[in-house]
């Protein structure tokens, strides 16, 4: 059924090609990570490719406008792969890292991804699914078959300065993000599992000149992405600085009974060292910090490092008024689009937690993965 879904929809864009007008790029998708002079370099960006566009100019009559033209565009594909193998240097084989994804043991499966985007000059639209265990995880608020999308919206440039966004869309909180490929590490952070993976509603992105912007929006409670079942709503905000080499985001998601306050940023400290920031508070539920360094031996091999604290306040991961360290060291070499991510782990809690295998429990689990992404 899943593989019948993707399959309609490519054949549903197909034909939507036959009648449109010429090709445009992909448009950006929503994402809380940081985009630097080294984007290509650490994020490990794909390329995106567009069906051949259609000359249809002879059809379109002379009273049609310019953006009536440039909203005639070619659609868009693009997505990515993943999998891994993952095994531990201690404890039971059944022990994993109290985070999302990347946390099966032996060979597994991440996700397949398939994004179909189009934009326009003054509006635009982004479907994007998702199949996979990575992918059912990031969607767990959705049940069959609504779990297949990760992203659905629609977007209006109301000016230069002013878009209006209504859909839902992946979090603009946190550091990492859903697609592997849009991250360095291929396991993920304590601050990214338990913060919100997406929101449904409808944000307005601002640009205030001189590097500045701001986000403002209404969204269903986290996660609930499908439909709102509580008739209740939080607010957020985001208010960024672009200062050439770097940027800082400082975002907030607030409610009746809960706020979190979240930093993201991110500095090319050289054409070969970059160093990213994440530091986050949520009510009663979690704080923490983590910093991502990474280097650029070559063009196509970098090697990198997250290093987390995370408080459980409530949420009970690791335990109410416990604490994990973990340290992640992980390496990149890209051959093409596709990526081999080498990675070695550590996760340090403040109680027992991880089955020894012996019957008893210990504080620490260290494990290694093997991974590989493809980005298209």
């Amino acid at each position: 059924m899943k593989t019948t879904c993707i399959t309609n929809i490519i054949a549903f864009a197909v034909a939507i090609l036959q009648i449109n007008a010429q090709s445009t790029q992909v448009a950006e998708i929503t994402s809380n990570i940081i985009q630097t002079d080294l984007s290509e370099v650490f994020s490990g960006a794909t390329t995106t490719y567009s069906f051949p566009s259609i000359d249809t100019s002879e059809l379109v009559d002379e009273t049609t406008s310019e953006d009536e033209a440039a909203a005639a565009s070619g659609l868009s594909l693009s997505g990515s792969v993943d999998a891994y193998y993952r095994v531990n240097f201690s404890g039971d084989f059944n022990n994993a890292p109290g985070t999302s994804f990347a946390n099966l043991p032996g060979f597994s499966l991440g996700m397949a991804n398939l994004i179909l985007s189009q934009e326009g000059k003054k509006a635009g639209f982004t479907a994007d699914i998702v199949v996979g265990p990575r992918g059912a995880e990031a969607v767990f608020g959705s049940e069959a078959p609504l779990n297949l999308v990760n992203q659905l919206y629609g977007y209006w440039n109301a000016t230069d300065k002013l878009t209006f966004t209504l859909g839902n869309f992946n979090t603009f909180l946190g550091y990492e993000v859903i697609s592997p490929t849009g991250n360095f590490n291929y396991s993920t952070s304590y601050m990214f599992s338990y913060g919100p993976f997406s929101h449904a509603g409808l944000k307005a992105d601002i640009d205030l000149g001189n590097g500045f912007s701001f986000m403002a929006g209404v969204f269903n409670p986290t996660d609930f992405t499908d439909f709102n079942p509580l008739n209740e709503y939080v607010g957020g905000a985001q208010l960024g600085y672009d200062f050439g080499k770097g940027s800082l985001y400082l975002n907030s998601l607030f409610g009746a009974n809960f706020f979190q306050v979240d930093l993201t940023g991110s500095v090319d400290i050289s054409d070969k060292i970059y160093l990213g920031v994440n530091a986050t508070s949520a009510s009663n539920n979690f704080c923490g910090g983590a910093l991502y360094l990474q280097v650029a031996a070559t063009d196509t091999f970098k090697i990198g490092t997250r290093l987390e604290y995370f408080a459980d306040k409530g949420i009970e991961v690791v335990g109410i008024n416990e604490h994990v360290f973990d340290a992640t060291l992980s390496a990149n070499y890209s051959i093409g689009n596709l990526t081999i991510i080498p990675e070695f782990r550590v996760d340090l809690v403040s109680q027992d937690m991880f089955d020894d295998g012996n019957g008893g429990y210990r504080n620490s689990l260290a494990s290694g993965l093997l991974a590989i992404t493809y980005g298209f």
